[in-house]
């Protein structure tokens, strides 16, 4: 990831910026954007769920109540197995490498255990 991807939330107010959860879900983005799926509608799925995975965890983290907090984390949690999945399928049909599909699984399985935190 480079040096300016984080940088947008310094002196920020934002609730999601103060998350680590928020930060790791951009990393996810980022292995899944350098994973290169060579396979287009598996490449669409794992970016779209990535993506959501990120707006998921933002919209969470504006929430008032727990519950409607912990709702949207729950979203985020199955749209990060999801963009995993999409990774790894890509990793055994050969539309991407072993390597990316270790580090997406590696930082989809952090963020699972992170947002299943926030979902309790």
């Amino acid at each position: 990831m480079d040096q300016h991807s984080h940088n947008h939330s310094l002196g920020s107010s934002l609730p999601h910026h103060r998350l680590h959860v928020y930060r790791k879900s951009l990393d996810l983005l980022a292995a899944v954007r350098t994973a290169q799926v060579r396979d287009a509608k598996l490449r669409d799925e794992a970016l779209r769920a990535a993506k959501s995975v990120c707006l998921n965890i933002a919209e969470g983290s504006g929430r008032v109540t727990r519950a409607d907090k912990a709702r949207a984390y729950a979203i985020a949690r199955g749209e990060c197995v999801e963009c995993v999945a999409a990774v790894e399928i890509a990793g055994s049909a050969g539309d991407t490498s072993a390597d990316a599909v270790e580090t997406v699984v590696w930082l989809g399985n952090a963020l699972y255990l992170m947002l299943g935190g926030l979902v309790r």
